[in-house]
């Protein structure tokens, strides 16, 4: 299932964590990196046509998301992962109640993806 960005944004900017990574945030500065495109993205001919490709794929695909996941890694001292993965649950879409189709009628405050770094000041 996927996070509803307004409820992920509140999560990151007001859930009293410190982050770092390819999405961090210090205050009210935002700092997200693109790291590429989803395969289901890119038409099928400009896939990978190796045995480890087709691995992935049995691993990692799903019937309504195909490969769009998110994966995020908190670490750590003393950090209660009961009430951090309470908090994550509450931010996701459930799928009962939404399709990737309807994805652009979330709103959406979180940075632009573009081909650069984007930093952004609320």
């Amino acid at each position: 299932m996927p996070f509803d960005p307004a409820k992920l944004h509140a999560f990151l900017t007001d859930g009293g964590l410190d982050h770092v990574g390819k999405l961090g945030v210090a205050g009210n500065r935002t700092m997200a990196a693109r790291t590429g495109k989803w395969w289901a993205a890119l038409p099928k001919h400009h896939w990978p046509g190796d045995g480890r490709f087709d691995q992935f794929v049995a691993k990692h695909w799903d019937g309504i998301w195909d490969d769009r996941r998110q994966e995020l890694v908190f670490i750590g001292i003393g950090m209660d992962e009961a009430r951090i993965r309470w908090q994550l649950d509450t931010c996701l879409v459930h799928a009962a109640a939404f399709m990737p189709t309807l994805s652009n009628d979330l709103r959406d405050p979180l940075p632009a993806w573009g081909e650069r770094q984007t930093e952004a000041a609320e």
